[in-house]
């Protein structure tokens, strides 16, 4: 009995969750739109672990970022007030110009020479601020920076729609994690994909989708179409910051769109989830309607999202899945996903070098017409979970 007890224990599968990283990823994170810093005053942004002040320099109006706590008496540096192109300690006056040196002391007869704070490397790009971080101290290069978004600013696409989202009690890696779950789509979104491949290389990680809607489900991204159909080109450059080239065939019409999903660590268990969208214009629409369409699109994002959130804040962190071959490459997105998280002379080839993974997506379609189509002959909805 207990010889067999034991072999049945061995056949257990135990989740295994180490603590989640107390490092931060090294790459490049965006703050928010420029505009909401654009305002002429300090701005508070818990990230990394500390606070950050972020205000715009008044000759030029380049935005800056320093440590939050002035360097002499603990001062909340986003509570002063911007003189000139410095920051004002609302303590005791002293200024702190955007490359981290003190360059003034309005009682003093000199500053101190010792008095410098931390200033962060900053992109300005896409209408979006961005901020590098790396625990070593890095310079950013050229070869992970952030691409332009083609069309951003021109008159054939509408400005931005924002929203953030403060996920507490998870980590990053849950929403990373997404770049390779064909199945969440069906049963946590209602969204059929119909192709679903992965390509990871250097510091990019793609996700290829082609997906119809559930149709007995509205999501909020069909416009009312059942039969509509997109096409959606994902790519993270880095840890942090994903494009999404979206295409929707619905109501005769093609709209172009495109996401951008985002995120910042606020602690190592806390993230500020940050997604937005802009829409090509219709031709023969006004820009009211155009905006309308954008902001429709924004309400199924973030139907989407809220989605998703219900899922991270109640599962647990695991380390070993187990996983059925059309669950797609977790390991190996995990693997490249590391890279960011280790000293630069640590990165191995294996986190790098290209992979590529398609799913056959064949059987999980097959499986929901079948339910659907056995529930509507009982009468019933469509789903348990619709």
């Amino acid at each position: 009995m207990s010889l067999q007890s034991k072999s049945d224990a061995d056949q257990v599968r135990v989740i295994e969750a180490a603590a989640a990283p107390t490092r931060f990823a090294r790459g490049w994170h965006c703050l928010g739109l420029l505009k909401s810093f654009q305002d002429g005053k300090p701005h508070e942004v818990k990230a990394f672990g500390t606070s950050l002040v972020v205000f715009a320099s008044e000759s030029d109006g380049k935005i800056n970022v320093l440590d939050g706590f002035c360097r002499h008496m603990g001062g909340n540096l986003a509570q002063g007030t911007v003189k000139g192109d410095s920051i004002a300690c609302p303590f005791h006056d002293w200024r702190w110009a955007g490359n981290g040196k003190c360059s003034g002391i309005p009682y003093a007869r000199r500053v101190p020479p010792l008095a410098k704070t931390r200033s962060w490397p900053t992109l300005e790009r896409n209408g979006q601020l961005f901020v590098w971080h790396d625990p070593q101290g890095s310079k950013p290069t050229d070869e992970v920076t952030i691409p332009e978004i083609e069309g951003y600013g021109t008159d054939e696409w509408t400005d931005w729609s924002w929203n953030s989202m403060l996920i507490e009690g998870s980590h990053c890696r849950e929403i990373i994690d997404n770049v390779v779950d064909m199945a969440h789509f069906f049963y946590v979104h209602y969204s059929m994909p119909t192709y679903f491949k992965n390509v990871f290389e250097g510091h990019t990680a793609t996700q290829f989708m082609i997906s119809k809607p559930r149709a007995d489900i509205d999501n909020g991204t069909n416009y009312d179409d059942p039969n509509s159909h997109l096409s959606s080109d994902a790519s993270y450059h880095g840890p942090s910051y994903m494009i999404d080239r979206i295409l929707n065939e619905v109501n005769g019409m093609t709209i172009e769109t495109i996401l951008i999903n985002s995120h910042y660590p606020v602690s190592d268990n806390s993230f500020l989830l940050q997604y937005g969208a802009m829409v090509r214009k219709l031709p023969g629409l006004s820009e009211e309607e155009n905006n309308g369409i954008g902001s429709q699109f924004i309400t199924g994002l973030e139907i989407g999202f809220e989605q998703d959130i219900e899922i991270w804040k109640n599962k647990s962190p695991i380390d070993n899945p187990l996983l059925s071959e059309e669950d797609g490459p977790v390991y190996q997105l995990r693997r490249w996903y590391k890279q960011f998280y280790v000293d630069v002379e640590d990165v191995t080839e294996d986190m790098t070098a290209r992979f590529e993974f398609e799913i056959d997506t064949t059987r999980a379609l097959q499986s929901w017409d079948q339910e659907i189509a056995e529930n509507l002959a009982k009468g019933a909805p469509a789903s348990a979970d619709a």
